[in-house]
This record gives structure tokens, C-alpha cells and sequence, in this order.
């Protein structure tokens, strides 16, 4: 499958909110059965479900996507993002992925991130549940683990003695379909201490980029800081795909789209983002409405836009979706 560019037409993904389930989304069978009509409606090149441990309770990524490997063909496979990268086990991690990858036909996406809550402390907590992972080592622990689940998807044994993790003679087999098998990492800093550094990172050690928007004008304001460490690293900025990960809720009345979505929001994540937040990070409202976002994204460099619906609504709005929303943003692309 082609690599989408900044200069192409962003390819879409469609995301599976499977924690949703505990909060009457409806069954784990029913959310799943999205990843069958997402590949069905032909608008979608990938389905993603999302990942915590014990942070934020939900059905295990890796499990739910061998389901979706066996109920899908096409399309790509991916975690948004792995928040329990940090505190998986690297050797048990590179075999899941790469039997799931041989399962699927090379059609994985792993999705890395620092997992990092701050709220309740979760992630501090979490991690006291893995051997004592601090908030402060999950950067570093994902950098390391990334760089060893490659080194064992090379198929021989390895000797590993980094900072956190030490094998000798460890040896994984299968290898995955994909040669090489991408790692992205997902990360959209707020704090500007942070970013340089968390850009740096995604761009020497990630095979692409997955980003939220929670925040109006954070996307182009971390890709300028992407693109100059992107060619320091001798990588083309226009060619390192940027996957956008977004809301949407699709309504005559913007203002209650909004509405339901902050809801839905909070009751996915806890009381974490305000109004502003939900805004920037949805596309709400009208067919026009929502169009004006998915453009937004498009123009701020997104090469795949990947889209949750916020709404109880599930099967109201994703008939929407692909019947109303999706056709329209084709139409105004090939109209570009």
C-alpha cells in the first residue's frame, strides 16, 4: 500500500472506541463490527482501536485486533495509540505484534506512546504494577523498547544490555510480514518545553507520526518543529506520513454536536479537556461544518485522518459518515 504525502490527498482510518463499551456504546461484538463496514464503505485504508493496561480500563488492543484481522482484508491494522508500550514486555511485545502481523498479511501499524497520565496519577500507578515504571523513564523506556522489538524482528538472537531491559541470546521467531515493520510514535505535547524534544524523538526514531488536536493551531505549531529535525535526520518532510487522530459528530445543530462530544469525551478519558479542547479536536456540526475541519487538517500536513465518532449514535453517525460526510470531502478533494 502506498505511502500517502503532504502533496497527496490524505488517506482515513476509522477508529474503534472499544472502551466505550463500558460506558454503553454498546457490546465489544457490536464496536468491532465496525472495522467490517468501514472496509465495506471503501472510504477507509486502516481501523484502529486504542490501548491502556490499568490507566483507563478497556479490551486489550492486540487481542481485539487479531479479531479484526480475521473479519477485515485490506485494510491497515494499528493501536492509537500503544499507551502501554513503556510497560509491555519487549520480548513477549515484538512476538504478539509479529504473529499478528503474519496473521494479517503485513498489515500493521504500531503506534507508540509514553502513555503518560498525569490525572489520578494513573500512569504512576499503572507502572507500580510492572516492576515500579515511572512517569519520568516512559520516554526513554519507549525509545529503548522500540529499538529492541526491532533488533528481535530481525529473526536472530540478540544480546541486549540497555538501560532497562537485558537478554542474552533472546531469539523471536516468526519475523513480521513487513520488512521493516513500522513503529510510529503518537505524541502532541502541549507544554513548548517538551515539544522540541518530543519532535526530535518522532523524527529519529519513528517511522511516522500520530497526532490529536486539542488545541487550536497545535498541529502546524509541532510539525514547524518537526520538519528542521526531519532533515537533520535526512528524511523527507514531505514523504513522513502524519496520521491526525480526530473526532467527529455529524448534526444540524453544531452547538449540541459539540455538546454530546464533550460528553463523550469525559466520559472516555475523565473530566481532562474543556470546551475549547473538545472543539479543536472535533469536527462537529453540518456536512460544511465538518468538511471546514477535515480541510484543516488536510492543509496542516495530515497524510491519514483517523476518525472516532463522538456520540452514542454510533450507527446514526457513521451512516453519515460514509454516506454523507466522506463522499462530500472526495468530492471537494478531486474538485481541488
Amino acid at each position: 500500500m502506498p505511502t500517502p504525502t503532504q502533496s497527496s490527498t490524505p488517506t482515513l482510518g476509522f477508529i474503534i472506541p472499544q472502551r466505550g463499551a463500558l460506558f454503553g456504546l454498546g457490546t465489544l461484538p457490536e464496536l468491532l463490527a465496525y472495522g467490517a463496514r468501514a472496509e465495506d464503505s471503501g472510504h477507509f485504508d486502516s481501523v484502529f482501536v486504542g490501548d491502556s493496561v490499568t490507566a483507563k480500563h478497556r479490551a486489550e488492543s492486540i487481542g481485539l485486533l487479531s479479531f479484526l484481522a480475521s473479519s477485515t482484508s485490506d485494510l491497515l491494522l494499528g493501536v492509537a495509540c500503544m499507551a502501554s508500550f513503556p510497560v509491555r514486555d519487549p520480548v513477549m511485545l515484538a512476538y504478539q505484534w509479529a504473529t499478528l502481523d503474519q496473521m494479517s498479511g503485513g498489515r500493521t501499524l504500531l503506534a507508540a506512546c509514553t502513555g503518560i497520565i498525569p490525572e489520578r496519577d494513573a500512569s504512576n500507578v499503572e507502572g507500580g504494577h510492572f516492576g515500579g515504571v515511572r512517569n519520568k523513564d516512559r520516554p526513554a523506556r519507549m525509545v529503548e523498547t522500540m529499538a529492541l522489538v526491532r533488533e528481535l524482528w530481525r529473526g536472530e538472537p540478540i544480546d541486549w544490555d540497555g538501560d532497562f531491559h537485558r537478554y542474552q541470546g533472546v531469539h523471536v521467531l516468526p519475523r513480521p510480514v513487513q520488512d521493516p515493520c513500522p513503529i510510529h510514535i503518537a505524541a502532541n505535547p502541549f507544554d513548548p518545553r517538551f515539544a522540541g524534544r518530543s519532535m526530535e524523538r518522532v523524527a529519529t526514531k519513528a517511522d511516522g507520526w500520530m497526532v490529536a488536536t486539542p488545541a487550536p493551531g497545535l498541529l502546524p505549531g509541532l510539525r514547524s518543529q518537526l520538519v528542521p529535525h526531519l532533515e537533520a535526520a535526512g528524511k523527507d518532510p514531505g514523504r513522513f506520513p502524519i496520521t491526525v487522530y480526530g473526532n467527529v459528530s455529524i448534526g444540524d445543530d453544531r452547538g449540541a454536536c459539540l455538546a454530546e462530544s464533550h460528553r463523550f469525551l469525559e466520559a472516555y478519558y475523565g473530566p481532562v479537556f474543556d470546551e475549547t479542547m473538545t472543539e479543536a479536536w472535533t469536527a462537529a456540526g453540518t456536512i460544511d461544518d465538518c468538511l471546514a475541519k477535515l480541510r484543516e487538517w488536510r492543509d496542516d500536513g495530515a497524510t491519514r485522518i483517523a476518525l472516532r465518532l463522538t456520540s452514542w449514535d454510533q450507527d446514526g453517525q457513521f451512516r453519515r459518515l460514509v454516506d454523507e460526510l466522506l463522499p462530500a470531502f472526495a468530492g471537494a478533494r478531486a474538485g481541488s
